[in-house]
């Protein structure tokens, strides 16, 4: 009996997954020539330039993870100091600060779904730490008790009843966490250390899917009666069918209870982050776009969020731009198509977000908001992998500009040392950075 080589046999499989997927050649070249390179102009008064679907061949180009070296940091803007506020996480991916200012820390992560995902777990072949075999499936308060800008005291806040948390929110005597399933309430008590009770799931929502966008985020209205919740999509852009796209790449909205459920907006990709503008009531979110477009398609973008909006997915992208890989199938919805307002680059995986509402940071970052990178895996250079700031001046957002920099090697490096996710302000006003590689949080404080 001769003998398998199991890593030969998953190579080849990957190889023929691979070959079997996506367009042919000659479509992409239709596609090009059907959908010329063009500018648009956003509505925060800038423009951004969309190739020509294809103008670059998709590639797939992920970063090796390596611990940061001995007293190096993320870079801040002069003016500020980064120190590391709590380590020894399990991929720390999102936070949430209570109103007495302990922070609330969900650790989960990525699992392989899909067979090709498997595959690449089994050899491996991700270095990015994208991919993980198991999730902590843990929710971690930290508390500072003496003010000095790092917690004292920590303790595991819940662990039953997870899988895959992610957003978290209380709202009265309840707590509430996204799984990727659905949402759970727990009797809650403020000030508590730990949760014991039982939860109820008040939410069922679609979980998996080929691409795995397993995050579900929360957040509440100012009283408290109504709560959204971002659920991302089951695929790039709809390649295995609209059935299992059902209530996906939408922001949901919902009662305290869980009843009354309606779709707020939709067309959103994968939206993350969902923050209010201070002293507006607007909604906006961070979308990640779809891949396999070519290195500058599509941008992730970072919007405001209008009740009943559509933007754009699977069937167009940024405006009425009309995806090649769904041609002719739902012109209506490609005509209104909704512009976003910032465009944030592609690739970069635009998912942390929190408006700036403090005052220990300059002024011209009061009321702006920043934007956490986790960074790119489909392009030939790397993009993301950083915290911008999007300045806002009347009401309107600017340009975004780097703010955390540093977790990329640089040079020809394929080597980084963290990527950011969630972003979060503490009441002292410094900005907590979650670096779920790193499994640590970082603190940008102003000197």
């Amino acid at each position: 009996m001769t003998s398998t080589n199991k890593p030969a046999l998953l190579l080849a499989g990957l190889g023929l997954l691979a070959a079997c997927s996506g367009p042919s050649k000659q479509e992409k070249q239709e596609a090009a020539a059907n959908t010329p390179a063009q500018t648009v102009e956003t509505p925060a008064a800038d423009s951004v330039h969309l190739p020509a679907p294809y103008a670059t061949k998709s590639t797939t180009n992920r970063v090796n993870i390596q611990p940061w070296p001995a007293g190096k940091t993320p870079v801040a803007p002069a003016g500020f100091t980064v120190t590391e506020y709590a380590g020894n996480f399990e991929s720390p991916r999102w936070m949430y600060v209570l109103p007495n200012g302990d922070v609330l820390v969900a650790e989960a992560n990525t699992i392989p779904m899909s067979t090709a995902k498997k595959v690449v777990a089994e050899l491996k072949l991700d270095k990015s730490r994208s991919l993980r075999d198991r999730s902590a499936n843990r929710i971690t308060l930290l508390r500072d008790t003496n003010k000095d800008g790092k917690p004292d005291l920590r303790t595991t806040f819940l662990t039953q009843g997870l899988s895959q948390p992610f957003g978290m929110l209380v709202i009265g005597n309840y707590f509430y966490v996204a799984n990727t399933d659905g949402v759970l309430r727990y009797p809650y008590q403020p000030g508590a250390t730990k949760i014991t009770g039982d939860g109820q799931r008040i939410l069922g929502l679609p979980k998996g899917g080929y691409n795995n966008h397993w995050t579900r985020n929360l957040l509440a209205n100012a009283d408290g009666s109504k709560i959204y919740v971002t659920v991302g999509s089951g695929s790039n852009v709809q390649e295995h069918g609209a059935e299992n796209e059902v209530r996906r790449a939408n922001i949901l909205e919902i009662n305290p209870d869980g009843t009354g459920e309606k779709v707020y907006a939709s067309g959103l990709r994968n939206p993350i982050g969902l923050q209010w503008q201070p002293g507006t009531g607007k909604l906006w979110t961070v979308v990640n776009e779809r891949d396999e477009l070519g290195d500058e398609l599509v941008p992730d973008y970072f919007t405001s969020v209008r009740e009943g909006g559509f933007y754009g997915w699977p069937y167009s992208y940024f405006g009425p731009n009309e995806e090649p890989r769904r041609k002719n199938e739902r012109p209506d919805l490609v005509k209104k198509t909704l512009v976003p307002d910032v465009p944030l680059g592609a690739h970069v995986a635009a998912l942390g977000l929190a408006f700036y509402d403090k005052t220990a940071f300059p002024a011209k970052y009061h009321n702006g908001a920043f934007i956490g990178e986790h960074g790119s895996w489909n392009r030939t250079q790397f993009s993301g992998y950083k915290v911008v700031f999007v300045p806002f001046a009347n009401g309107k957002p600017g340009k975004p500009e780097d703010f955390l920099t540093g977790f990329l090697a640089g040079g020809d490096s394929k080597d980084a040392y963290g990527r950011p996710v969630g972003v979060a302000t503490l009441p002292d006003g410094s900005l907590l950075v979650a670096d779920d590689a790193a499994d640590r949080l970082w603190r940008v404080s102003a000197r």
